[in-house]
């Protein structure tokens, strides 16, 4: 008998076709959806034995379905995490994890650099709850390091940042929390694990907005949750209880999105480093702001930890909130909607959609300026989306 592992020490691309694969008895090659809601059991005994955990199997979709099973351990391997557990959305994803390993009286450390309803979730809703949490800009290490008290439990961030791509030191963070008995959390939405994996820099956990890259064409809502077993044991029980579950469909729609996830990645940063590079020629244009730009703070940084920059850069145009408008409103290829991640170009004004609900106060500190714009470059032929561009530079007063 051959006990050989087809996919010991293969890489990225291998994983993201083969891993999870779990064929049925029909011979399927390309992965089923699991669409139950529930399953039959031999006999009482083996329903209980599922039931209490004794036994290894399927009991209800709300917590075990194949295709969300596939799904979870195909991202997993190209995170290099000992396990994962999908949810209904990148914020379930986030508020899994908060629910779960976070208590009354814990302590939560988080960049204010994050997407606005991140922020939200922490100040708003787990604070309800007793958790009390902390705002620090991204890149000031000594500011997490003299926030940290004794109670707290959890450091947050995303690297790159949204909409500003901030890169965090994600090693000199996961000495931090490993000094302090502190979880270190990111989000690797912007990068995905196909440019950077923040579990091999020290991070305890990762979590990620499938909705963004990992579907790639704006088919889906989900999320997903990686880590040690140990945690996601916890997150796992909380999804049973509480149910903010994947639907297999979706699932199915993830997995197929994870087997071109490199390529497309690699595509998207491509061409978002050659518009990059062309907006800072632009008169209209104040700032650009992408890692991929030597000029940018982090671009050392993201060097090191990312094998590319990824899709999303933003920009400020001069005039403020009425000229970004006007630039915005006189493109007409890309698509204007906060999501991100596609195959289609999308443009949106953060300081009035993804971070709209933020104060004033917190925009300006989070660097979310009136004029500013993002663009989450897609697919299209990158001379159609400059054209796209100049209709929009040609809109101003």
């Amino acid at each position: 008998m051959n006990d050989h592992d087809p996919l010991a020490g293969a890489h990225l691309d291998t994983l993201a076709v083969r891993s999870g694969i779990q064929r049925t008895h029909e011979g399927e090659h390309a992965e089923p959806v699991f669409a139950t809601s529930s399953y039959v059991f031999e006999n009482a005994a083996q329903a209980a034995a599922r039931f209490s955990g004794e036994e290894p199997g399927n009991v209800y979709s709300r917590y075990t379905n194949p295709t969300v099973r596939a799904f979870e351990e195909r991202l997993a391997a190209l995170e290099g995490a000992e396990a994962a557990v999908a949810t209904a959305s990148g914020m379930a994803a986030i508020l899994s994890t908060g629910i779960a390993l976070l208590k009354s009286g814990d302590h939560v450390v988080c960049s204010r650099d994050v997407f606005g309803t991140t922020v939200n979730l922490f100040a708003k809703y787990l604070a309800k709850f007793g958790v009390e949490v902390t705002f620090v800009p991204v890149l000031d290490l000594a500011g997490w390091r003299a926030a940290i008290r004794p109670d707290t439990a959890m450091l947050f961030l995303e690297t790159p940042s949204n909409p500003l791509c901030e890169v965090a030191d994600m090693e000199a963070m996961s000495q931090l929390a490993r000094e302090n008995n502190c979880l270190l959390v990111v989000d690797n939405c912007f990068c995905t694990p196909a440019l950077q994996r923040p579990l091999s820099l020290g991070a305890d956990i990762v979590v990620h907005s499938a909705t963004k890259y990992l579907d790639g064409q704006g088919r889906c809502i989900g999320g997903a949750v990686l880590g040690r077993k140990e945690h996601m044991n916890e997150v796992l029980t909380f999804l049973r209880t509480c149910g903010p579950t994947m639907s297999p469909f979706n699932a199915w729609v993830f997995l197929k999105g994870l087997e071109t996830l490199r390529l497309r990645m690699q595509a998207h940063s491509a061409a978002a480093l050659e518009i990059a590079q062309w907006l800072q020629l632009q008169p209209a244009v104040e700032r650009v702001f992408y890692a991929g730009l030597p000029d940018h703070p982090g671009h050392a940084l993201a060097a090191r930890q990312q094998s590319a920059y990824g899709g999303v850069l933003s920009f400020v145009v001069k005039g403020g909130r009425e000229q970004a408008w006007r630039f915005i409103d006189a493109t007409t290829l890309m698509s204007l909607t906060a999501n991100l991640g596609d195959a289609k170009t999308t443009i949106v004004h953060p300081a009035t959609t993804t971070h709209g609900r933020l104060t004033p106060q917190q925009r300006e500190q989070a660097g979310i300026r009136d004029g500013l714009v993002r663009i989450a470059v897609g697919l299209e032929n990158v001379d159609d989306l400059k054209a796209d561009i100049e209709r929009g530079f040609a809109g101003l007063r």
